[in-house]
């Protein structure tokens, strides 16, 4: 095992519990970088095989860490006056309000009320390219969709996994003056800008840099759950938690709006990671599931977004527009856990009106007062505006049945104690 990297005195608690899990967890490649204030205090990669092609400066998947990437662009889009959280999707983009979707606002989107948690038909790789995007080959599939929202009262939110990012690219790339996709928006005005690794939608170049991800498989999970951690279990949680997450799995699969919808795109599934290492899918944009960045790219926007949106005298957003992003908070029951999403899409953890369970408690417990999001199986994105944290962590070891992203949340507990000693 390898650890290299740096952390600045007073966080040294930091690269202590780093190295410590790296070496007794079931990992492979991570990546942890912090901001506090306009300082990097944590730079951490690691590598338990010492991966020679692995460093700062790998590219790894991000999935659903990329939504707040999305919620970022928009914001961008409102600063310019171009868009407001509270306008109708149909007036930049008539066509969507087809099907009794004509009241949809962004906001509902944002807060995954779109009533599109998922299609009723797989997208091709193919199709997500940005020249088939300009096309329409997804624009077109949206606007003919319905809206279908769980039973009962109050039902209206549902994860949108994958399908927010798409609805989002194209109400942006329509409303965006160049008529640029998000990703290609994201290159020039934040990556470029900011000099952050940073992409939705990679080049040739860029693709040798991608460190592939790998789904811990079910049965070790369940396996070394069996173990207590003093005798070295490889997973943060144990067989008892495990079944949880699983039950809950259950009881959200059985409560969908379209229980029998096929796989987002054709050749995905649940623990086969082949497809988010593809090359092809690597070029398109799927913003809410297929983001390549770096701990160290994320983690810069993070701090631009925690100083109130600017960072080294660049500015990613205004006051106002950063402001916007962060209001409108409104909690919710989604499906299996309890939500606080603002109306830029942004989750507000440990907020008001939290639910008290072990699941909702894993999810809030230790991120009070970080807005962000986190990515399937381990990455978290996110910022603390009051502490001025901004948080990145990216390993490409995946515990999809860890829904709440336990491993990384340490590292943001052990670096909110030494900022607040």
């Amino acid at each position: 095992m390898k650890i290299e990297g740096s952390v600045k005195p007073g966080f040294e608690q930091v690269k202590e519990t780093f190295q410590q899990r790296m070496a007794g967890l079931k990992e492979i490649n991570a990546q942890l970088c912090i901001y506090v204030g306009e300082e990097c205090v944590v730079d951490l990669w690691g590598s338990v095989t010492d991966d020679p092609k692995f460093g700062p400066d790998s590219l790894i998947n991000v999935f659903s860490s990329g939504k707040s990437l999305e919620s970022i662009a928009l914001a961008m889009l409102v600063d310019r006056g171009q868009i407001e959280f509270s306008d109708k999707i149909s007036t930049h983009w008539p066509e969507f309000g087809e099907n009794g979707k004509e009241k949809t606002t962004i906001a509902d989107l944002m807060r995954h009320e779109g009533g599109m948690a998922a299609f009723d038909q797989a997208i091709s790789v193919q199709n997500l390219q940005p020249e088939a995007l300009k096309r329409n080959e997804i624009g077109l599939l949206i606007e003919k969709h319905d809206q279908k929202y769980r039973e009962g009262e109050n039902n209206e939110r549902e994860y949108h996994a994958i399908s927010r990012g798409w609805i989002a690219n194209e109400l942006f790339r329509r409303v965006e003056p160049e008529g640029r996709t998000m990703g290609e928006f994201i290159r020039s005005e934040i990556s470029k800008e900011l000099e952050a690794d940073i992409y939705i939608g990679l080049t040739d170049a860029e693709i040798e840099r991608v460190n592939p991800v790998k789904a811990v498989g079910a049965g070790f999970q369940f396996l070394e759950g069996l173990k207590p951690s003093l005798l070295g279990r490889k997973m943060e949680l144990n067989l008892f938690q495990l079944i949880g997450r699983a039950l809950f799995f259950r009881k959200a699969l059985a409560g969908n709006s379209r229980p029998n919808a096929p796989d987002p795109i054709k050749g995905s599934g649940l623990m086969n990671m082949d497809l988010f290492n593809d090359p092809e899918f690597s070029k398109g944009e799927t913003p809410s599931a297929g983001a390549k960045c770096t701990a160290r790219g994320l983690a810069k926007l993070a701090a631009a977004m925690a100083c109130g949106g600017s960072l080294g005298g660049k500015k990613v957003l205004s006051e106002v527009a950063h402001q916007k992003l962060h209001d409108g908070i409104e909690t919710k029951n989604m499906a299996f856990i309890d939500t606080a999403f603002s109306q830029g899409g942004v989750n507000y953890f440990g907020g008001d009106g939290i639910g008290s369970d072990v699941l909702n408690d894993g999810l809030h417990k230790g991120r009070e007062g970080f807005f962000g999001w986190m990515g399937l199986g381990g990455s978290i994105f996110q910022w603390h505006p009051e502490l001025k944290i901004g948080f990145a962590y990216i390993p490409t070891s995946l515990n999809i049945l860890d829904v709440v992203n336990s491993r990384g949340k340490i590292y943001q507990e052990v670096v909110r104690a030494c900022v607040e000693a």
